[in-house]
């Protein structure tokens, strides 16, 4: 019976894939160089995550996922927003978050994937929707406790996401962060008083 993978071994993989990844990106990735590089055998990748996607993603949610963790744990501690002003603070941390140094340099990768899996829907289209659907839930969640409805929930929700998302991308052209942390604060000051109950 072959032994079951070692955890401390596959952890150490995933940070140096990680890295790998961040300084070369995904648009020559392929096994046996990035194994090279490693110390190890295409094969062994293979062994501990099945795939190169799977690795890719893997390497990345070890990570880039906290974000997305912490404010799950916020929820958890503090419980969700009871009204438009409480919703506001939460996202102004969400947003906090996104500025941490470690996450904003993996934006780019970000950026790569999201736009492979637009070409090549088979590789990481499954990582993108499940970044996507995992915030979009979060915050129809919120959306819901503050007394919309469902529908209107979701909506709210993907808006936020999808404008917050392209907030942080913009920056990756521009340089100016600056620029879009005050864009994110009047897309707060635009969407804050729709923030009410459904009738």
């Amino acid at each position: 019976m072959p032994r079951p993978p070692d955890p401390a071994k596959r952890r150490d993989l995933l940070d140096r894939v990680r890295a790998y990844v961040l300084h070369n990106g995904l648009s020559d990735l392929s096994l046996r160089p990035l194994a090279r590089e490693l110390g190890t055998s295409d094969r062994m990748l293979l062994y501990y995550f099945g795939s190169k996607e799977r690795l890719v993603a893997e390497a990345l949610a070890v990570y880039e996922r906290r974000p997305l963790r912490r404010s799950r744990e916020l929820l958890e501690t503090l419980g969700s927003p009871t009204d438009a002003p409480g919703l506001r603070r939460f996202m102004e941390e969400v947003w906090r978050q996104f500025s941490d140094p470690d996450v904003r340099a993996s934006l780019p990768l970000y950026l790569e994937i999201m736009s492979v899996s637009v070409l090549h829907p088979d590789r990481y289209g499954p990582v993108v929707h499940d970044i996507i659907t995992e915030w979009t839930d979060l915050l129809t969640r919120v959306f819901r406790d503050l007394g919309m409805t469902r529908e209107r929930a979701q909506t709210q929700a993907a808006l936020l996401s999808g404008a917050s998302f392209g907030l942080m991308i913009t920056p990756l052209a521009t340089g100016d962060w600056d620029r879009a942390d005050k864009a994110f604060h009047a897309l707060l000051d635009a969407l804050e008083p729709g923030w009410h109950a459904t009738p």
